[in-house]
Parts: structure tokens; sequence; C-alpha cells
């Protein structure tokens, strides 16, 4: 395969402090393309402390870049969507705004493209710059996901990525209501190739990806991804079941054959408390499934455009 157009999509939120500097990154790199024709794809998230002013007149400045504002703060997966939607090149490129994926590597993505790899994951072979509590949080999440779920995802993480046109065109229309980037191109189960980089610190601002975020990102790859959490519901019902069969024999057979008396009220509150709990816990497993059902039957679209600049005719 040949290169002939590259779009890179980069959402962005509240990142006005890098803003110039991204651009001045980006704009280096792409004048080592030399021949390849390119778009750059910036995705506003609906920011709100500059950035949207910032990245407008840079995308007044040069014609390769494109502009669009979301309705809402959507996050980050469907920022990158709302790109996507928008793209025109033989393959997509997606990379966050604060630097810490060194543009750089999209040349050697590029040409694992062109050796015929469909899908070129950038993956973390180091982490500069962050704690390891996130460390350790990131790994046990991509080691649950991979292990329970029906896909599998490079088990170091990954959140930069090439896409050949027919992967992001197909991305589109599989997204659904919730969507997990990584694991639904995973999902996909195109020809794919792994490189490594280390993945830099941050050169200005703070991550945006909070403790809630987080764990809202892994509840959703879990429930959009594996069924195991409903087979473990069923499987500990019929446990449950039979140890409340067998400590029935057990309590008539001891009435029957001693006449003991049943007594304990501490131990039946302990029971009724354990049970209790763990229908509440499955209860609320449950409706996680049955809220992201009622959500993909609603067919709402995934983000409204509010503003854009330099998209051309059949873009809008």
């Amino acid at each position: 395969m040949t290169l002939k157009k590259l779009t890179i999509v980069v959402p962005v939120f509240n990142e006005a402090q890098g803003i110039t500097m991204l651009y001045e990154r980006l704009g280096k790199f792409l004048k080592e393309l030399k021949s390849i024709t390119h778009e750059v794809i910036l995705v506003d998230d609906h920011s709100t402390d500059g950035t949207s002013a910032l990245l407008k007149e840079h995308c007044h400045a040069g014609s390769d870049y494109r502009y669009i504002r979301l309705s809402r703060n959507c996050g980050s997966h469907v920022a990158i969507l709302a790109g996507l939607h928008h793209a025109t090149g033989d393959c997509a490129v997606f990379m966050a705004a604060d630097l810490q994926d060194p543009p750089e590597l999209i040349t050697q993505m590029v040409e694992e493209w062109e050796k015929g790899h469909r899908i070129v994951w950038a993956v973390r072979k180091k982490r500069e710059g962050v704690s390891l509590f996130t460390r350790l949080f990131a790994g046990t999440f991509y080691f649950l996901f991979n292990r329970f779920s029906d896909v599998k995802q490079p088990p170091a993480g990954a959140d930069f990525a090439l896409l050949d046109r027919i992967v992001y065109k197909s991305l589109l229309e599989s997204a659904g209501s919730k969507p997990s980037l990584a694991a639904l191109i995973a999902w996909l189960g195109f020809n794919d190739k792994q490189i490594f980089y280390t993945k830099e610190a941050r050169k200005f601002g703070k991550s945006k990806w909070n403790m809630n975020r987080k764990i809202n990102a892994f509840i959703d790859a879990f429930v959009g991804f594996s069924y195991k959490p409903m087979r473990l519901i069923s499987f500990t019902g019929i446990f449950m079941a039979i140890i409340g069969f067998l400590y029935a024999g057990i309590v008539i057979a001891l009435k029957i054959i001693m006449n003991t008396q049943v007594e304990g009220w501490t131990s039946l509150m302990i029971v009724v408390l354990v049970i209790g709990g763990m229908q509440m816990l499955m209860t609320g497993i449950l409706g996680e499934y049955l809220w992201r059902n009622l959500e993909e039957s609603r067919k709402r679209p995934l983000f409204f455009v509010e503003e854009s600049e330099n998209l051309k005719t059949g873009q809008q």
C-alpha cells in the first residue's frame, strides 16, 4: 500500500497552555512528509479555557488544519470518533493533544501500514511522570479486561494508533452509545501490528483523566465486551442456593435426630446481611447492563458539532 493522504485526529479539552507547542511540533513533523497530502482535525471537546479561540486561530493560519467544536463535553473517545467522521485520509492517526504521544512516531506507524497492517498500535513500553498508583491501576485494568473479556487489547494499553480507512469506517459503524475505543478497534479483528514507545511526561497542564473517568471507562469497557459478570451472578446464585439447601437439611436433621433447637440471632443477622448485600450487588450489575441497553435503544447521536472551520464540502 502507498500512502497518498494522511489524517491526524487530535481531541482537545482545556489545553490552552499547550496549543501553540502542539501546533509547532505538529507543523515541524508535517513538513517532513513532503509528498504526502495530509490534514489535521482538531476536535475541541467543548473546552472552557480559551482553547477554542486558539484552535480557530491556527486553523485560519493553515489550510491543512480542520477545526470542530462539540456542543458538549463528550469525552476523548467520542471526540476522536467525531474527528474520524470527517476524515478523508487513506489512513488516520489519533493522538493526545498533550504531546505525551510523539508525532514523530507516526512515520514508523505509516511504514507498518504500508507493509499491509490495517491497525498499528503505539503501545506504551514506559510511562514518564506518572505515579505508581496510576501505573498499578492501568495494569490491573488491562489484565482484568484481557482475562475476562471477549477481546484482547495490548497488555500495556494503547491510546495512540493508526487505522486504515476501512478500519476507521468500520469503527464508526460499530461505535454504539458507550464507545470504548481501544476495545472496539481490537474487536473489529483487522490485521494489526504493535510498535513500542516511551510515553513522555506532560509538559503543561494536568491530566483530565481523574479517578471518576477512569472507573467509568473501566465499567463501560467491561460491560460492553464481557458477559462474564452476568455468568458470575448465575454461578453465585447456584452456589448460594446449594449452601442454603445443605444448611436447611442439616438443621432439619439435627431437629429430628437430636431435637436440637436452632438459635443464634447474631449468626442469623450475618447471613441476612451477607445475602442481602450480594443481592444488591447482583442487582447493580444487572442494572449496568440494562442501562446500556436502554442507551443503545434510544439511538441518540454520540455528538453534535457546534461550530467548525476549514471542513470541506461533504464533510459537514
